[in-house]
């Protein structure tokens, strides 16, 4: 049963949220954190592009794909390929998020995948693979019988949105990480680095919540293989 909203406010507000949140994350990582690198003697520097690609590369443009069945209004088959594209890109840099984190890790003498944020990052992100392969092949290319892609469609938008929904779970788990290391390693708990990776976690929050209530509202046209309301 569809809700009785309109799901374009909605892509607004997350537009806006989804700008803050790269600002800030960014201006944490430059300002605060001394700035970006792939090679750097300070492995910091590496450790930075894990954040930056994850909020910006794999949240974002990944909640970007999600509405814009809902944000835009262009034909079907233009809003597929946007979909798509948006969420191969976000995998792509999600994987090199990932990779930085490694790297930082094996250049500092540091354990892998001892957390339960890096457990869970490595499962969203196989998961969120496996979740574009299949809804590549089975609405993109070679495609599925008209039964079998009307069949699938609900489950493949329930679990879209439950992976994004570990994504927004997993991040603000990683700030948390990431700050509470900063703070043993002397960061004042009330000062404005502190204060700004908070609020950089809630607003990845709140635009993860702005996204399913885009998903949640109703679109401003709807066809056989978009996301319907819920």
């Amino acid at each position: 049963m569809a809700i009785e909203f309109r799901a374009l406010p909605f892509t607004f507000g997350a537009h806006v949220l989804a700008i803050a949140g790269a600002i800030m994350v960014l201006v944490w990582t430059l300002y605060y954190r001394g700035g970006l690198a792939w090679d750097s003697s300070n492995k910091n520097l590496i450790f930075n592009l894990h954040p930056v690609l994850m909020l910006i590369g794999f949240i974002i443009i990944g909640g970007e794909a999600i509405i814009s069945y809902k944000s835009l209004p262009l034909k079907k088959e233009l809003k597929k390929v946007i979909h798509l594209v948006l969420h191969a890109i976000a995998i792509i840099l999600g994987c090199l998020g990932i990779a930085a984190a490694f790297k930082n890790h094996n250049e500092s003498n540091i354990a892998n995948l001892y957390s339960l944020h890096s457990w869970l990052g490595i499962t969203i992100i196989s998961l969120y693979g496996i979740q574009w392969i299949y809804g590549f092949l089975m609405f993109f290319y070679p495609k599925g019988s008209p039964t079998l892609r009307s069949e699938s469609l609900p489950w493949h938008v329930l679990f879209g949105i439950f992976l994004y929904v570990l994504a927004i779970g997993n991040a603000a788990l990683g700030f948390l990480e990431k700050l509470t290391f900063l703070e043993s390693s002397g960061i004042a708990k009330y000062g404005p680095e502190a204060l700004l990776v908070n609020f950089t976690a809630v607003i990845t929050v709140l635009y993860g919540a702005f996204v399913m209530l885009s998903v949640l509202g109703q679109g401003p046209v709807e066809d056989d293989d978009s996301y319907t309301a819920i």
